[in-house]
């Protein structure tokens, strides 16, 4: 029961830190990077789909992205999904191959990007500690139904707690990654 508790509970810190790590792939640096337009989604054939479902994506040179649509037909409707994006991106057409250039950033817009990372950082961390109360009311739980004792269940809060320091600790460390990434020019 106990073991059970705590791999639900690791497991679901994981998957908080993989969703923080998703969050940081979409906040732009200067940098091109494939995943930038990720959550990008293009209209075809009546549904809304991923732009990787139509398209191949490509790092041309350190600022620009290629965007290659597998039809003809799509080049104007993924163009104009990259520009109607969030992202603030122009795309150019040269034939069937799309060119994304990534404008500089200010050193204003990365201090707002800092600040929304570290905004999703504290999100993460919360996350993690919702899943910490959750697993530790589920040892209480057990503790007042009779089925562990007293030092079982302060033992399992103990490996809780370093679960959930070891997931903190990891979205901490990817944290400072993406900051001193924003902030290199």
């Amino acid at each position: 029961m106990i073991d059970d508790i705590l791999q639900d509970a690791k497991a679901r810190m994981h998957k908080s830190v993989e969703a923080f790590k998703a969050e940081l792939a979409k906040i732009r640096t200067g940098r091109a990077h494939p995943s930038l337009l990720d959550h990008i989604t293009v209209e075809y054939y009546g549904s809304e789909v991923p732009i990787g479902q139509v398209a191949n994506v490509n790092v041309e040179d350190a600022r620009t992205l290629t965007v290659v649509p597998w039809e003809k037909d799509m080049v104007k409707k993924v163009e104009k999904a990259i520009m109607n994006s969030d992202l603030g991106l122009n795309p150019a057409t040269a034939g069937s191959v799309i060119r994304v250039p990534m404008p500089p950033l200010t050193e204003e817009r990365r201090r707002d990007l800092v600040r929304v990372v570290k905004q999703e950082a504290e999100h993460a961390r919360v996350a993690i500690r919702n899943i910490r109360r959750d697993a530790n009311s589920d040892l209480k739980e057990l503790l007042k139904e009779k089925e562990i004792s007293e030092d079982e269940e302060r033992r399992a809060q103990e490996r809780v707690q370093k679960l959930t320091d070891q997931a903190i600790k990891e979205i901490d460390a990817l944290l400072a990654e993406k900051e001193s990434e924003l902030m290199e020019i």
